[in-house]
């Protein structure tokens, strides 16, 4: 059964992804990352590379003939039908990701707007009514809900 995580109140939400990413591949978790559109994409592409020059985060796109064999995913709606992993999905894209039950745990990071919170509760009572089990944090506190 899929486990789902919210983080609310982000701050930063391309910055927790990075930061939750780098977290999972050092523990040896296999990642897919879904953005909401390209731009946003290639902004955490950038952040792989950057956010700490003496670590290595393997990434790249959903669609590269390398994406089986490498530890994180990067995906957009439209292109994110077949993930090639199925161990943990992040989700910045405003909708509920299609296929996410093939995952053994999702984590959705909510940024502190409203036109960003009301799409998440709507995930959130998604999540629900599917009896999946849910945890939610404060990102900012850094404490659990």
């Amino acid at each position: 059964m899929t486990k789902v995580q919210f983080y609310h109140n982000t701050p930063d939400r391309l910055a927790l992804a990075c930061e939750l990413v780098a977290r999972a591949h050092a523990g040896g978790r296999q990642v897919a990352v879904r953005l909401p559109d390209g731009v946003q994409a290639r902004k955490l592409d950038l952040m792989m590379w950057t956010s700490d020059p003496l670590a290595f985060l393997p990434h790249v796109s959903n669609n590269s003939p390398l994406a089986a064999e490498t530890p994180v995913v990067l995906g957009v709606p439209g292109s994110d039908t077949d993930w090639p992993h199925t161990d943990l999905l992040v989700n910045l894209a405003e909708d509920l990701p299609p296929g996410f039950d093939r995952f053994r745990m999702v984590v959705e990071i909510v940024g502190q707007a409203e036109a960003e919170k009301a799409p998440a509760r709507h995930r959130w009572m998604q999540y629900k009514a599917r009896e999946l089990p849910l945890k939610a944090f404060d990102a900012e506190r850094r404490v659990a809900l």
